[in-house]
């Protein structure tokens, strides 16, 4: 549940959906390692582990109303979009779910990197 706050209400909006995105990150990284194909999940794996690092920056970012969280929550987009790619190559639910929630950070973060502040 998001905090309210006198935040920007675009800016809080990327917030939740980086957080969100970080978590799901997270459980989908274990759940991936507990996979029986763990070997075809490697760059997944990866993936997922920036996603998260790169999402949970970016809330620090604009949680600091920080001179650079639009150029952060560009690059957030770019990963989040390269998370979702990587997770829609595995079918079960933990990676499908986790695609989703990137490409809606990815969405917030490219809307947040062109709002004007």
């Amino acid at each position: 549940m998001p905090m309210p706050t006198g935040m920007n209400p675009t800016m809080q909006a990327c917030i939740d959906a980086c957080n969100a995105c970080l978590q799901a990150c997270e459980e989908c990284y274990v759940a991936c390692l507990n996979e029986p194909d763990v070997q075809a999940r490697i760059h997944c794996i990866q993936v997922l582990r920036d996603c998260a690092d790169v999402c949970s920056m970016a809330s620090q970012y604009m949680s600091r109303n920080s001179e650079f969280s639009q150029q952060f929550c560009n690059l957030c987009a770019t990963i989040c979009d390269a998370c979702a790619a990587e997770c829609t190559k595995f079918q079960d639910t933990h990676c499908q779910n986790c695609a989703n929630i990137c490409r809606t950070c990815a969405d917030e973060c490219r809307k947040m990197s062109t709002t004007k502040m």
